[in-house]
């Protein structure tokens, strides 16, 4: 595997920082570590060692080598996480993956709803609209503004829907840190209403392990998802996948289905199974029905140790991680409201993680407000997100998220030890002159 890394005097968080030990272009200023993430040097070299240990023998890496590898990692993250049992935690590609492997494996009656919050992740929405389409189910959504209604708010709305729907409720969704745009959600008492109410928590944690602490065991929900990906320093794809040992007997069937899975028995009385992946007798059904799920990339759940090194030996642990993340987010949030001129996403700090969140100094014209020169119509928002993305990453060499959200245009810049409160300047900056052309109309194709 990959040799141990180098800990010897590494250099404050920041550009020298970012330049020791990330693989990032010359000039490149990655402000978006919130959608794909980033992974330093270290966790690169055990990615191309697992590369070769898996092209060195392929049939005994994959049938015998990564299961018992995979059992030690998720001994590790199910430590990190702070779950009840290590078999309470399997690996999986991404957060969707790990949401529609809940939501589809649930049984559905006539009269039953899904329940989620307002600004929910769209792929996750659409898996909602989906079930609606093709099981009796139905939904309802929790209103939520993110730009103006505080935890308290949400919460009252949350237990507002649970009472009325009382009953009929059979899994609620909701997020650790809402995806778009970067806010920390009050899970934990969201949670808390679900388990009085009887309804299954189904917690789109995404943005989760790595940013924020977690202790699933405290927490007390019904499934959780986490990409590690985003946050952890782990290589594209590969997430978390939660669920309480009460539970698992609801989980039918990974996604796909794969030689773990274990037909009726009414079924498996008019057929004979014979396969290589047969159950042992010492594994939980569960965990062994995600431990093969067809041919993967086996490189990014292997790389987990790497990363939570990295993260222990070289950047000092998660704390500091956290804590420079959060100040340089602040920092950075203020710096951008005073470049752009607009205003700050209102929250407290206490709510602050590794997001900062600037209205952008465009106004979206309405048929309620009509349109003036200095306006951008309402049917022209998508046309001027994708001109603001394509030329920041063509142009600038840059990239921030961006969102319509409550009829105004929002970026959210992704805080990392990568990065330094110059880099905020110049994310902002790019942003400013971007929207000065769209101003000038320069995104209408001609």
């Amino acid at each position: 595997m990959a040799e141990s890394m180098d800990t010897a005097s590494p250099p404050p968080f920041g550009r020298a920082f970012r330049e020791k030990y990330f693989m990032f272009k010359p000039g490149f200023i990655h402000l978006n570590q919130g959608s794909y993430g980033g992974y330093p040097r270290p966790v690169r070299d055990a990615l191309r060692s697992v590369q070769d240990a898996v092209q060195a023998e392929p049939d005994s890496f994959v049938r015998y080598t990564y299961p018992e590898k995979l059992d030690e990692i998720r001994e590790r993250v199910a430590n990190l996480v702070h779950a009840a049992s290590t078999d309470e935690i399997v690996l999986v590609p991404n957060a969707t993956l790990a949401l529609n492997t809940v939501l589809r494996n649930l049984r559905y009656e006539p009269g039953d709803l899904i329940a989620y919050v307002q600004g929910t992740y769209g792929a996750i929405e659409k898996t909602v609209d989906y079930l609606v389409e093709t099981t009796p189910v139905e939904s309802v959504r929790v209103p939520f503004d993110p730009t103006t209604d505080d935890d308290d708010t949400l919460v009252g709305a949350f237990r507002s829907v649970l009472q009325e729907h009382q009953g009929r409720i059979r899994v609620s969704i909701f997020d650790t840190v809402l995806s778009m745009p970067g806010l920390r959600m009050p899970f934990e008492r969201l949670t808390e209403i679900c388990r009085e109410f009887g309804v299954l928590s189904a917690i789109d944690g995404a943005h989760g392990i790595g940013m924020i602490d977690l202790d699933l065991e405290k927490l007390g929900a019904d499934f959780l998802t986490s990409n590690c990906h985003k946050w952890l320093f782990v290589p594209h794809t590969c997430a978390i996948l939660y669920v309480a040992s009460k539970n698992q007997g609801l989980m039918r069937s990974s996604l796909p289905t794969s030689h773990g899975f274990q037909p009726l028995p009414e079924i498996l009385q008019k057929k004979q199974y014979t396969s290589p992946y047969e159950l042992p007798a010492s594994k939980n059904p569960f965990v062994f029905q995600f431990s093969y799920t067809g041919t993967i990339d086996n490189g990014p759940p292997l790389c987990i140790p790497a990363a939570l090194d990295f993260r222990r030996d070289i950047c000092g642990g998660e704390e500091a991680i956290q804590a420079y993340c959060r100040d340089l987010a602040r920092d950075g949030e203020k710096l951008a409201v005073e470049i752009l001129q607009t205003r700050a996403l209102p929250m407290p700090e206490t709510k602050r993680v590794a997001f900062a969140n600037v209205q952008l100094p465009l106004i979206i014209s309405s048929p309620s407000t009509g349109e003036n020169e200095d306006s951008i119509p309402l049917e022209d928002v998508s046309n001027v997100i994708n001109f603001i993305l394509q030329h920041l990453a063509q142009d600038y060499n840059t990239f921030v998220n961006l969102g319509f959200i409550s009829g105004s245009l929002w970026a959210r810049f992704s805080a990392q030890v990568y990065l330094e409160l110059k880099d905020f300047e110049y994310g902002a900056t790019a942003l400013k002159e971007l929207c000065e052309r769209v101003l000038k109309r320069e995104y209408v194709e001609v």
